[in-house]
């Protein structure tokens, strides 16, 4: 199983891949404090499972939140695990906490 999953740098390459997607995007945003670990960890594996699933339909971007401040402002994210499907830069939908993957495709079904 190939992960389909873009790990940007800085909020400049969150920008490229989000201006560079003709499909919408799944952002979620993941943070290093000890109480964020695990729960990001199980996301990286639900979230590379989705966009395994969606090839095609969907990209998937997993943003730090000290590596990308200025999108997780943009986007209203104040805690991690925290995702965001954002269809031509716009968010359509927010879900905050770890999801599994039965919870991730009820979000994307209801908005794709």
């Amino acid at each position: 199983m190939v992960k389909r999953v873009h790990r940007p740098r800085e909020d400049a390459e969150f920008d490229f891949i989000l201006g560079m997607s003709a499909v919408p995007v799944l952002a979620y945003f993941t943070g290093t404090w000890p109480k964020a670990i695990e729960p990001c960890r199980v996301m990286d594996l639900v979230v590379g499972g989705i966009a395994d699933d969606y090839t095609g339909r969907l990209t998937a971007v997993r943003a730090d939140l000290t590596r990308c401040p200025a999108a997780a402002e943009r986007y209203g994210i104040t805690g991690a695990p925290s995702c965001v499907l954002l269809k031509e830069g716009e968010a359509v939908a927010h879900g905050t906490g770890p999801m599994t993957v039965a919870e991730i495709r009820q979000f994307l079904d209801g908005h794709l």
